[in-house]
Formats: structure tokens, sequence, C-alpha cells
């Protein structure tokens, strides 16, 4: 048929965008990739489709495996090969026998360990990375980022550790750490390698959300170079007897959600016993007296990074009603051109892999919780400011997509609504406004504590003034707060944080014993102690 008069006429009418090139899995970068990597980096760490556990300086391919799939595209991975408590029992004693003779070696020799260990860290670099974008669904940057926060982290803590253990002691027993999924190395591996440079033979259990293989890795390399490092895998109710009650245990470190975290403080206080844990809280960002628009753009769109799955996302605003036009208008390109999808999906071959905001979820169930409480929230009378689609996403032709969801931006979640006061852990944004600034504080600190705030106005003595006001470690004038690298300090206010503060020196001294009479920073049952 031949076109219309009109369509002639008018082509910019008759125009569409061009289709959108059908996506492939960038070759190289499956899940049986990365798994024969890892059994040719690490045979003794894995039997066929099997994760062992390391205990006693050795791997076991005891516990039973659950079954598992990746955050991705639903692909069946390598699942935690749980173990009961008695089997956790004797992992923690084995633990203790490699504590007692690992405290007397010299440190210039568990340099040299720690050294080799991060070194050949290095070498499989980017199998780790890409283990855990399989196993937790980082895209590739971030994830290479954790490898390397990791890395680097550890390497200051070796230069500079001399200096940090000058009249300290090894704890009396092995340190336990019961971590989340969301940062296996930059997290999890980085406090076990400076733990084990302070004298400590370490234990991890694996999560049971996933990091399983990576942490196995991780593990591997460092157990090679004769690193006191224990990796189990179990349920939380299972494993907790050995390794927060066990009498072997000098040390729990924790980060995890307020419910686990609560469990384990009453057990830990209980005992006695030296502890380190880490919880949620509702981080919050202040908008007041603030006219800088421009800068705050780019600034929302990086609190978006890995899906706000991580301790230190800014999930709530809290914005001054008067200026809350001109916030939009800065907020909504951010949140508008925020990507995300199949980190390794490629429209050629030879392409690079994407440069994504976020992933999936950790998993559909919390996808569908997410989706539930937004749903529940708008029917109270949440507004939904904007609702970002799938349609929208970077995906694989046919591809599951069970586990993702799209950002999400609330005005107003009712009071009861747990997206009121409590951290959705998903890439949801909840937006409050105020008319005061005793209104913004108490919005700020609706959860009795946070790890970071931050705090945009364009006064600073208006911002040196209310930043104390907000019960959170660290406050920000104008810009986020992370969870810091090296000499940079760690703690939380209120529920947020319970024991010793960590980060720089004070992580050593957390795992160390120092004069009869020391009292550690932190958040304890008879006493709180800053910096």
């Amino acid at each position: 048929m031949a076109p219309s008069t009109e369509s002639t006429s008018n082509p910019q009418r008759n125009e569409h965008p061009a289709p959108a090139p059908t996506l492939l899995l960038k070759p190289g970068t499956s899940w049986q990739d990365a798994w024969q990597r890892s059994l040719a980096a690490a045979p003794e760490a894995f039997r066929d489709d099997q994760a062992l556990n390391l205990w006693a300086a050795a791997w076991h391919r005891d516990g039973d495996p659950l079954p598992a799939t990746s955050p991705i595209d639903n692909t069946p991975i390598a699942g935690p090969p749980r173990l009961d408590a008695d089997a956790a029992l004797h992992a923690v004693r084995a633990c203790l026998d490699q504590h007692r003779a690992w405290r007397h070696v010299p440190l210039t020799e568990r340099k040299a360990r720690i050294s080799a260990t991060l070194d050949a860290l290095t070498e499989h670099r980017e199998l780790l990375a890409l283990l855990l974008v399989w196993e937790i669904g980082k895209p590739w940057k971030l994830a290479q980022a954790d490898v390397d926060r990791a890395i680097d982290g550890v390497r200051w803590y070796v230069a500079e550790i001399d200096r940090m253990l000058a009249d300290r002691t090894p704890l009396p027993g092995p340190v336990s750490n019961i971590a989340s999924w969301n940062y296996p190395m930059s997290v999890l591996i980085h406090a076990m390698l400076v733990q084990a440079l302070a004298g400590n033979a370490v234990i991890a259990k694996t999560p049971t959300d996933g990091g399983l293989v990576c942490l196995t890795l991780a593990c591997a390399l460092a157990a090679r170079e004769g690193v006191p490092a224990t990796l189990v895998s179990g349920s939380g109710k299972e494993l907790s007897p050995a390794l927060v009650r066990s009498p072997e245990i000098g040390c729990v470190s924790f980060v995890g959600g307020r419910d686990t975290g609560a469990r384990v403080a009453t057990a830990v206080a209980d005992l006695g016993k030296r502890h380190i844990l880490e919880q949620e809280g509702l981080n919050t960002w202040g908008i007041w007296n603030y006219t800088d628009w421009q800068s705050l753009t780019p600034l929302v769109r990086k609190t978006f990074d890995y899906a706000k799955q991580r301790c230190t996302a800014y999930p709530r605003f809290v914005v001054q009603r008067e200026a809350f036009a001109d916030f939009l208008a800065a907020y909504l390109p951010a949140v508008r051109s925020v990507r995300f999808g199949h980190p390794l999906a490629v429209a050629d071959p030879a392409d690079p892999l994407p440069e994504l905001d976020f992933g999936p979820l950790i998993n559909a169930a919390k996808a569908k919780e997410l989706a539930d409480l937004t749903t529940e929230a708008i029917s109270r009378g949440a507004v939904p400011l904007h609702r970002g689609s799938l349609a929208d996403g970077h995906f694989l032709p046919s591809q599951d997509t069970s586990a993702y969801f799209p950002p999400t931006t609330l005005l107003a979640p009712p009071s009861s609504s747990p997206l009121h006061h409590a951290e959705p852990f998903g890439p949801v944004d909840t937006l409050v406004l105020v008319d005061t600034e005793a209104e913004l504080l108490a919005a700020m600190n609706a959860s009795n504590g946070a790890l970071v705030a931050s705090l945009s106005c364009d006064d600073r003595e208006t911002y040196d003034r209310l930043a104390p006001q907000i019960r959170a470690f660290k406050v920000g004038h104008g810009k986020p707060r992370s969870r810091g690298d090296r000499d940079e300090l760690f703690g939380g206010f209120g529920n947020s944080w319970s024991g010793a503060f960590v980060g720089g020196e004070l992580l050593v001294r957390a795992v160390t014993e120092g004069p009869a009479s020391e009292r550690l920073p932190g958040n304890f049952p008879d006493y709180h102690l800053m910096p």
C-alpha cells in the first residue's frame, strides 16, 4: 500500500524510535563459567556441585545443602551446606585450638600471611566479583568495588597495625562473625582478615540468602596461607548456640537487622561477652532552607546504588514544605534516570557489561514484600509520586524478573505502614513534609537511632546547630555519608548499634585487650561512649 499524503507530507509524525536491541548474556559470564573457574581456583573447597564447610583447617563435605537460585534470573546455583548444632560446636572448639596457636604467631609473620592472602584475592578479583553478581545480584562495577574495598582496606591495616597493637593482646577466644549477605567482601572478609591480623582466629557463618561461593573461595585463598579461618553454613537458630553463646568465643561481630540483632544483644549481654552489633536504622536526609538544587540531583541518583540494599542507604527524605516544589524538580529527574536490570546482559558480545544502578533484589520474596508494602501504604493514603515499571528494565528476552522491583517514591506514608518507621531495604523512597525545625528533627529521628544521616541547608550555622540533634553516628552536610574505609570510624546511635564501635584503630581495639580499666567507645548496657 502506498503511503498516505499525510504521512508523506509530515514524515516526523510517521517516525518511530528504533526498536531496542535484543540482549544476550555476555559470553564467559554464565553461572557455569563462574562455577567452573571457582573449582579450578580452589578445588579443595568444592566437590562437584557443592561448596564445603571449612573447619579445623580442613574442608569437610558435611551438612545438607539447601537448593538455591540466583536473584538475577532464577538460575540454580550452589546452596549452603547447613550444619547442625553439634557439628557447629565441633567447629567452634577446633577454632579455639587454632586461636591458641595463632595468638602467639609473631606479628611480622601474621602480616606476611595476610599480605599473601590479599595478593591471592587480587589475582582472582574478577572471579570474586562475578560470583557476587550471580549470588547477590550486584552490578559489575559495584561488585568489583566490593572486592577492591576489602583488599585495599586490609592492606591499609597491614601497614598501620604495628602502632595499633602497641600494648594490646589478642582476645582469649576467636571472633565469631555473623553478617548479612549484601557485602560479603568489603564487610565480612575485610573484618575477618583484620581480626586475624590482630592475632585472633576467626569463624564466620555464610549468609543464608547469598554469597556462599564468593566467601568459600576467599576463605580458601586465606586458608592456603595459613590464616586460621573457619567458614560454616547453617540456620541462625541451629548455629546461634555455638557461634554466639559458646564460652570459647571471645567476641561476636554481627551485621544485620534489628530483630535478630536484639536477640544476639540479649545473649551477649547475659554472658558479658565482647560484641560488635551493627543493626539497621532509618537513615534520613533532611532538606531545610536549601537552594542548591542542581547539586542535589546527581546525589539522589547515587542513593539508588545497589537498590538501597545497604546499611547506609537513604530511603527517607524529610523536606521543608515551602521548598517541596523545588525539591521535586530536582528529585524526579534523578529517580527517572535510574537504570536497573540484568547485570550481565549486553547487546553485542564485544560490549562491556552494562553500567546499572542496580540489578535484582536479593530474592523474589523481597520484591513481593516491597510490592505489598507500597500497595498497602497507598491504599492507606500515601501519595505515589513515582512508580517505575519493569518495562523500563534492562533484561534478556523472556528472563525471569520476579526478584526485580523498579524505583518507587511515596509521599507521606501513613504511620500505620512499616514504610513510615522502618528501612525498606529496597529501591523505595518515602518523603515527609515538615514546617518547623522541631518537626524536621522528629521526622529525622523516627527510628530511634541510625547509622548515617544528611542535612542539606545553605547556612553552615544552621547545620551546626541542628546536626547534633540528629540521632545518627555520622551526619553529612549536603552530601551522603558512608560506612567509611581505613581510618574512618563507624558506629550507630540508639537501637542501630550495640557494643564496640569500629573503623580505623577502633576495629583493632574492639578485637584485642588493652589495660584492665579500658572502656571501649560504643553502646554498652551500662554506658555509651563516643570516640
